[in-house]
């Protein structure tokens, strides 16, 4: 069973490290019943050429780190969301084998990404977590499908809180945000809710 981190590179430093290191040591502890963690800061060696450039650093790893590699960073864009339900899909560790979402993705349709909903309650984008507005306040799904690393953050710092969120829900919102390791939630992607469809 493998796993996978990807950590945003940007001006020759991993960014959130500490929230990647945490999760990857709970995946092996939990999953794999490893206690000894691997440093992540110790494994990952920058390549001098690309500190220039904002890059994603995949990590990777099941009982230890298996590949190390890095690409240029090409955001996808992203205007419209297709709601779908699935009651069963499971993907609470970061699994290197994506094949549940990959086939939730192929009934996006004309839409450029999907939104998942799990036994009533929106959960995640195949790859992303979802931030809503309210007009006041920044609301996460408290059922994520994936607790990411920015999503974290931004609970830990009270940017964001979390909630349960029905389908029903989502006519009380303004805007909602696409975030994980390499979108920001201060660049992240906006979504009108009705390109929700």
């Amino acid at each position: 069973m493998q796993f996978f981190e990807t950590i945003k590179l940007e001006g020759n430093k991993l960014l959130n490290l500490d929230y990647h290191q945490k999760r990857m040591d709970k995946t092996r502890l939990e999953v794999l019943g490893l206690k000894e963690p691997i440093q992540l800061c110790k494994k990952i060696l920058i390549p001098k050429e690309l500190s220039a450039k904002i890059m994603k650093c995949r990590v990777t790893y099941s009982g230890q780190i298996e590949n190390i590699e890095f690409e240029i960073y090409n955001p996808r864009k992203i205007k419209t969301l297709k709601i779908i339900i699935d009651n069963d899909i499971v993907y609470n560790y970061k699994f290197y084998d994506r094949e549940q979402l990959n086939n939730l993705l192929k009934q996006k349709g004309v839409c450029d990404e999907i939104l998942i909903v799990k036994n009533g309650l929106i959960s995640d984008t195949s790859f992303s977590n979802i931030v809503f507005f309210d007009g006041r306040k920044f609301i996460t799904p408290s059922q994520p499908l994936l607790k990411g690393t920015k999503r974290q953050k931004l609970l830990d710092t009270d940017k964001i809180k979390e909630e349960a969120i029905r389908l029903s829900d989502l006519k009380n919102f303004q805007s909602a945000y696409l975030i994980n390791a390499m979108l920001d939630f201060e660049s992240a992607v906006k979504i009108k809710m009705e390109d929700i469809v």
